[in-house]
């Protein structure tokens, strides 16, 4: 969420700003409601006061007995009170006109983030190791690597069909030891991030109310990528008889309002945990002494993916449910520069520990999330399919979603609080590690190496096959 007033200070560099996202400008528009807002704050203010000074006229009138002159400010009072509603609803409305607009605006790309339209124009920061092409002791014998849906269907391992059968398209059974590997990564990377990285081990709901979702901007602009999930059924006659039930009683919109009825002990499954990790600091005021808060961890996440029709139909690459190690950070504002490197140092160490090819790009204006102001992608590199794919996202959000929680922090010495800024990363992204392990570490005989740390994940096992 952006500050009004620091639009209203400087519209133009706001614009400028937007303009490297690839929007047109709204600082105009922005403006135009922020005065109808102040204009209705100011109506009812001035109403307000009106009736206080009525009613010490009143009390005056009363002394010298002008009975005629109390009853006429009396009726003056009951007007204004019977407006007060009026007024009242018309300053909601103006706010909530306006904190739509600014809910739909992503964040702005802070000053150092390249400039440009799409993942074309990310910038290439660092490349850790040599791709195991180049390796004499990867990929032995192995002429041309297959992806890993090949290798996990002729290990018997990983099932799509059943996968199909249970639940439709993106999904994935995983069995036997591909099982254990993908649970063996989540528990390699959460001790790695507890026990050297500082982080804090969160087992947090898989279920959130709408706020939440609000608070770290997957709401209200991505509504249809989201799970619903609504407790209980309905049945098509049960429906219709709640339609009736609100027509009857005068309701603008019968179907509609029984629809909200019905959806409105919903939750909404998460797309990260991102979504519950930086909401445990909503609505709270934190000592800045206690930041940085570190929390880490590993859950399911649940995406429609409902922009990715044709894309990565095959294989464990996009799902509609996998599991991710969860990084989030919350600090000063004069901390989450430095907390942005330590972060993508936190998420490559999985991948160097794993001895995985991967490259970091800084994300361009164009191609960063609704939320980022600036993103770090780290990209493994996939034998399999011979190109580089991304296994984590790392991003600073300033304040910007600060705002839309409402937390806040204070300094000892001060009384006035101040947003938080929060920042978040994949620490990594489990089944696209599972992936890229598979792919790497490929044997000619269709078998699977064990990287060496996770072979005490794996009760010593050391080749899947």
């Amino acid at each position: 969420m952006h500050d009004i007033r620091l639009i209203r200070d400087d519209p133009q560099a706001f614009d400028v700003a937007l303009a490297r996202r690839g929007l047109a400008p709204m600082s105009s528009r922005l403006l135009e409601l922020d005065d109808a807002r102040r204009a209705a704050i100011q109506a009812a203010q001035t109403a307000q006061e009106r009736r206080n000074a009525l009613s010490k006229e009143i009390g005056e009138a009363m002394k010298a007995k002008d009975t005629a002159r109390a009853g006429a400010l009396r009726a003056e009072v009951a007007a204004l009170k019977e407006a007060a509603p009026e007024l009242e609803a018309r300053e909601r409305e103006a706010l909530a006109a306006l904190e739509r607009e600014l809910a739909a605006i992503p964040n702005l790309p802070l000053a150092d983030v390249p400039d440009g339209a799409d993942e074309n124009d990310n910038v290439v920061r660092s490349v850790y190791g040599a791709p195991p092409e180049q390796r004499p002791d990867r990929l032995q014998g192995v002429d041309a690597p297959k992806q890993h849906f090949e290798l996990g269907e002729a290990l018997g391992l990983m099932d799509f069909e059943s996968a199909a059968k249970l639940s439709g398209a993106r999904f994935v059974v995983l069995k036997g030891q591909l099982a254990r590997l993908e649970r063996a990564l989540g528990q390699f990377m959460l001790d790695l991030h507890v026990s050297e990285h500082g982080y804090e081990e969160v087992n947090p709901p898989l279920l959130v109310r709408d706020d939440a979702m609000y608070g770290t901007a997957q709401l209200p602009k991505f509504r249809e990528d989201q799970f619903r999930v609504i407790a209980g059924g309905l049945t098509r006659e049960q429906f219709e008889a709640n339609v009736r039930r609100h027509a009857g009683a005068g309701a603008a919109d019968p179907a509609g309002q029984a629809f909200a009825e019905w959806q409105e002990g919903g939750r909404w499954l998460i797309p990260t945990a991102e979504v519950p990790l930086t909401n445990l600091v909503r609505e709270s005021i934190i000592a800045e002494e206690e930041l940085p808060k570190r929390y880490t961890a590993l859950t399911h996440c649940f995406r429609a993916e409902a922009g990715a029709a044709g894309r990565d139909t095959r294989g464990m690459v996009r799902q509609h449910q996998f599991s991710k190690v969860e990084l989030v950070s919350v600090t000063t504002p004069e901390q989450s520069l430095e907390e942005h490197e330590r972060m993508l140092a936190c998420a490559e160490a999985v991948l160097r520990r794993l001895d995985l090819h991967y490259r970091v790009v800084t994300l361009c204006a164009g191609d960063m999330g609704f939320a980022a102001a600036r993103t770090y992608d780290i990209e493994v590199w996939l034998p399999g399919q011979k190109a580089y794919r991304e296994i984590s996202s790392v991003s600073v959000c300033n304040d910007f979603q600060a705002r839309r929680m409402n937390a806040r922090c204070r300094a000892k010495e001060s009384r006035q609080n101040r947003f938080v800024h929060t920042l978040n990363g994949s620490g990594v992204a489990v089944g696209r590690a599972l992936i890229a392990v598979m792919e790497t570490y490929q044997n000619a005989d269709g078998s699977v190496t064990v990287p060496e740390a996770l072979v005490p994940y794996m009760g010593g096992l050391k080749r899947i096959g």
